[in-house]
């Protein structure tokens, strides 16, 4: 079977809605399809006001705003007019994104069409409960996740790190990596621009910790806060380069009052503003990858991060940054004021990050899923019998 022979139906609750990494990755992945030939239809919800352009075909699911995340929607259901838009498609395979509602019922539509259906893991939801005071819901949530991911015939993780977490929760046999690349001119440190830090308010000699992301409370943004503000304590000289927009600024603003905030930045901009900070901090440990470590490390800067899935696999500790044990208060920010402080360790971790970052490249990475794509579909195909073959 070759690539020109997929015809992939993609079931995801956000495509180009709200720009955040997995999307993002979902759109690339489509357009190397596309160029290879490939088939794609994308079933999302859609709305008059998208992040950004969408790649390929969409087509609209009814869906409902979250309640307290209006920015998200839910998908409902997979409606007769859509069922017959895939059935007039005539997939090969299924790839869902998300596991919710659509996700569920795209995975009994695979199972009654008798077609191969793959999961790509794009967060730890299991993990989100503990932001908002539910920590004990988080093994339920788990279980839930674990009926879903054992219904595919194989899931994505986009680390080793990530993988491995998903085999020790028995999440399913046939764990896959699906990694993600970095634009190497955008993100670079050829861009960083002190003219524009100044232009912020910010001295050169200032050290800047970036923060990059949706500003939400499940990126860690209270251990991000409480780590500043153990430097200020200890009279550590920095400044704080927020990158991003999202429901929780106001709280950050208030936590965080020295802080420069530049909302959200795209293209050439958000390489511009990441190579103008010196450290990416990222105590997140929500992340199955961490698009924004792998971008700061491309701009030369070290990174701390927790010890988490996503970072463990990009952050080699003490030689591209620092990996702290998450929550890890005092750690972080002795990690922090080490390259606020040690000018020449930060160049030395930055220049060893700029290096580790080569090996991420989008096509490399997109065509390991489309050789599984292929595998899992020709695995469908031998166990049918000869009659139903396809020619």
């Amino acid at each position: 079977m070759q690539t020109s022979e997929l015809r992939i139906a993609l079931f995801t609750g956000n495509y180009n809605y709200v720009r955040d990494g997995a999307n993002q990755a979902l759109n690339r992945l489509v357009g190397y399809l596309l160029n290879q030939g490939a088939a794609v239809r994308i079933y999302s919800p859609r709305t008059d006001t998208p992040a950004f352009p969408s790649v390929g075909k969409v087509v609209g699911v009814p869906a409902l705003a979250l309640p307290g995340r209006a920015e998200y929607r839910a998908p409902l259901m997979i409606p007769p007019s859509v069922k017959r838009d895939i059935r007039d498609f005539q997939p090969n395979l299924f790839h869902v994104a998300s596991p919710e509602i659509l996700g569920h019922r795209a995975v009994t539509l695979a199972h009654k069409k008798d077609l191969p259906v793959v999961a790509s893991v794009h967060t730890r939801f299991e993990t989100y409960p503990r932001y908002y005071g539910l920590t004990f819901m988080e093994p339920v949530v788990e279980a839930m996740l674990r009926r879903f991911y054992r219904r595919c015939d194989a899931i994505f993780a986009p680390s080793e790190s990530m993988a491995q977490l998903l085999r020790e929760q028995r999440m399913n046999y046939d764990v896959g990596i699906w990694s993600r690349g970095v634009e190497r001119d955008t993100f670079s440190p050829e861009v960083r621009d002190l003219g524009w830090r100044r232009s912020l308010g910010i001295a050169d000699d200032e050290p800047v910790i970036g923060f990059v992301g949706r500003l939400v409370m499940e990126k860690g943004l209270d251990v991000f806060a409480d780590a500043i503000d153990k430097l200020v304590q200890r009279g550590v000289k920095h400044r704080v380069l927020v990158i991003g927009e999202g429901p929780a600024r106001e709280w950050f603003e208030g936590r965080l009052p020295q802080a420069v905030f530049v909302g959200f930045q795209k293209g050439d901009d958000l390489g511009r503003a990441v190579a103008s900070s010196d450290m990416l901090f990222n105590p997140s440990v929500t992340e199955t990858f961490g698009n924004v470590t792998l971008e700061a490390m491309a701009a030369g800067l070290p990174v701390v991060a927790a010890i988490a899935t996503g970072s463990q696999s990009l952050v080699e500790d003490n030689v591209t940054g620092r990996l702290v044990r998450p929550g890890a208060i005092s750690a972080f920010a002795d990690a922090l004021q080490h390259y606020c402080e040690d000018k020449d360790s930060r160049a030395a971790a930055g220049a060893a990050g700029r290096v580790a970052s080569e090996r991420f490249g989008w096509d490399a990475v997109n065509q390991e899923l489309v050789d599984a794509y292929l595998r899992i579909v020709r695995q469908r195909m031998e166990h049918r019998p000869p009659s139903q073959r396809p020619r």
